[in-house]
């Protein structure tokens, strides 16, 4: 049977997806030489801009620095020719020699100082992209970081966020030393044609019978290595399936209970051989495109020489001449390969830039508003009233007119099946979501119209899978109020005792200095249990009005999941706090104000403990199996 997809072709490549960040990856060797020479001014452009906004006057100092460069190249194959000339002129070598030096000395002063000005630009260079660099992940992840919540659970946009990190990014640094070798490029190549002109209006003829079929190969090579580039990742990508299973430290236990190892090496093994035979293909193929792009520059050479030899014997131009474009044809000819090379890479950077700035843009449509009323300090109450909402993609609303109070003071509590609206009501609440239908107000105020930020304030969010910051232990505690550098010993004490998070950290090398992470060297990894445990005291910390407590406890043994509920929920109280709790566990809620029942995205059922058992209805009857989960059912008697 097949371990994979199939292959039979032997091309392991088809099976691959194209992964989210590489969708641009070898577009240039899709493209036509007319469309990336059309849109290398549009990119010039973009680059240009994205400078100008980062440092305008470094920006001006490398355009200036780059075309004075170009200009001495020009002046050195000038300067070159008057020194053929001179050698090559008439009277005694010892007197050509001497004529020729204040040309040399020219020369070498243009050369010297083509070098300080190519220096200044790659000084200028290293000033002005880390500006960029620093100005382009400032803007993209302040926004990405702020962007709606509902926009952070679209799958299409994690993808697009992502790959504008990983990739877009990584290449708007990158393009920024390349369009500036681009145009160096370009300009050596003007500036070449302009020698020529000025020797005699016929070699300008010779530039291209020269450099075109240099060009041609180095079209063709660069499109090979794009299209090898592409084909040797989506390899490398199968092999990584492999390479993953083994190393991952998830699966490691049950490949070593099953003995699945040999059949994971073997498959890497197969694919790691195709792969050996691919690279032996494509350097065999890369090796006859090179041969092939010198034989044609060989013979656009012979041709361009040819051309020079009949000038030269019809008189048309003398032999110092001659050999001056003899140098500026070989310059003009590397200018050109360099500048195919580049221009192709420029031209998929350009997609990846274009994609960021799109993805920046698509972010701005989705921050929260901004603006809006100060949220209360004091919450007395929170009404949602027929609240319907619905995740974007889904026919089935989360929350299906959903009416409830919660008062100053009480302790609520959510229950019912998984998917039923529990945690999307709290987040309405939190106002991490915006209804679609209805309204949530806070003392009587619509919450669209309060400032997002003082709201969120004013809500500590305490949630089953709970952020595990690589920081220290009271700075996983402290950064509820946002900061990581700033806390107050007493009230983090008291929020790390009444979590049961104390006992933690009085285990740990460093207490409360110590860092939670593996990544840090005497870095220390929490159980998830611990983890629950800092989390709670986190929220608590907040000591904010408004108190969310989703199955914060899932994952603690029950005598500190006790704890924290007689802490949290029956010990002291600040005065005046909502604490909302949801709980798959019902015995944790039978203390609470008011139990709400969710199914299917509505309130079926709420009161308290006792009255919802009197109704005998899904709580009642949730909580009767749960109980019945716990007796021990009788011991049969041998009636022998």
């Amino acid at each position: 049977m097949p371990a994979g997809p199939d292959d039979d072709g032997n091309d392991v490549t088809d099976g691959m997806t194209t992964a989210f960040w590489a969708i641009h990856d070898g577009a240039s060797a899709k493209a036509s030489v007319r469309e990336i020479l059309g849109r290398l001014p549009r990119i010039v452009r973009q680059v240009g801009a994205l400078a100008w906004r980062a440092d305008r006057r470094a920006t001006v100092l490398v355009v200036v620095l780059q075309l004075a460069s170009a200009a001495m190249a020009a002046f050195g194959l000038v300067a070159s020719v008057g020194v053929l000339r001179e050698l090559f002129g008439s009277g005694p070598t010892p007197d050509r020699i001497r004529a020729a030096v204040p040309q040399l000395v020219l020369v070498v002063a243009l050369l010297s100082l083509r070098a300080l000005l190519e220096a200044g630009v790659a000084a200028t260079e290293a000033r002005l992209t880390p500006k960029i660099r620093i100005a382009l992940e400032s803007e993209f992840y302040s926004l990405a970081g702020r962007v709606r919540l509902e926009a952070v659970e679209d799958p299409e946009w994690h993808d697009a966020v992502h790959r504008a990190s990983d990739r877009g990014l990584y290449y708007a640094r990158q393009i920024v030393g390349n369009v500036i070798a681009v145009a160096a490029a370009a300009l050596d190549i003007v500036a070449t044609a302009g020698v020529l002109a000025v020797l005699h209006p016929l070699l300008i003829l010779m530039l291209p019978l020269s450099v075109l079929p240099v060009g041609a190969a180095a079209v063709r090579s660069a499109r090979d290595r794009f299209h090898s580039y592409m084909r040797w990742n989506a390899m490398q990508r199968r092999l990584r399936v492999f390479t993953w299973l083994l190393l991952d430290q998830d699966s490691a236990a049950e490949l070593r209970s099953t003995t699945s190892q040999d059949a994971l090496l073997a498959e890497h093994r197969r694919i790691a051989e195709k792969i050996a035979a691919e690279d032996t293909r494509l350097g065999v193929s890369a090796a006859r495109v090179t041969l092939a792009g010198r034989a044609f520059g060989g013979l656009g050479a012979g041709l361009t020489y040819t051309a020079l030899c009949l000038m030269l014997l019809d008189g048309w131009i003398p032999l110092a001449v001659g050999a001056g474009a003899v140098l500026a044809i070989q310059s003009g000819r590397q200018s050109l390969t360099t500048f195919v090379n580049l221009s192709h890479l420029v031209f998929e950077n350009a997609l990846w830039v274009t994609d960021l700035q799109a993805v920046q843009a698509h972010c701005r449509t989705r921050l929260p508003r901004t603006g809006g009323l100060p949220a209360p300090q004091d919450v007395e109450e929170i009404q949602l009233d027929e609240v319907t909402f619905a995740y974007p993609g889904k026919d089935t609303p989360a929350l299906d007119g959903v009416t409830l109070n919660l008062r100053a003071g009480e302790t609520i509590a959510f229950v019912g099946a998984n998917g039923s609206g529990k945690s999307t009501c709290a987040k309405l609440i939190a106002g991490l979501y915006d209804p679609t239908v209805g309204t949530v107000t806070w003392n009587g105020t619509d919450a669209r119209e309060l400032d997002p930020v003082s709201l969120h304030q004013q809500v500590a969010m305490v949630l089953q899978d709970p952020i595990h910051l690589p920081f220290t232990a009271l700075a996983n505690i402290a950064v509820s109020r946002g900061t990581i550098t700033t806390a107050d010993p007493e009230q983090a004490h008291a929020a790390a005792t009444a979590s049961g998070a104390d006992t933690v950290i009085a285990s740990l090398p460093g207490t409360w200095k110590a860092l939670l992470s593996k990544r840090f060297a005497g870095g220390q990894e929490l159980s998830a249990g611990q983890w629950a445990k800092i989390a709670v005291a986190r929220g608590l910390y907040k000591q904010a009005p408004v108190l969310l407590l989703d199955e914060p406890t899932a994952s603690m043994d029950p005598r500190a999941e006790q704890a924290v509920y007689e802490s949290v929920l029956n010990g002291a109280r600040r005065p005046g706090r909502i604490t909302v709790l949801i709980s798959h566990r019902l015995a944790s809620v039978v203390r609470a104000d008011r139990i709400y029942v969710f199914d299917s995205g509505r309130i079926i059922e709420s009161g308290t403990h006792q009255q919802l058992m009197d109704k005998e209805g899904e709580y009642a009857a949730m909580f009767t199996l749960q109980a019945a989960g716990y007796q021990v059912a009788p011991t049969g008697t041998d009636d022998a």
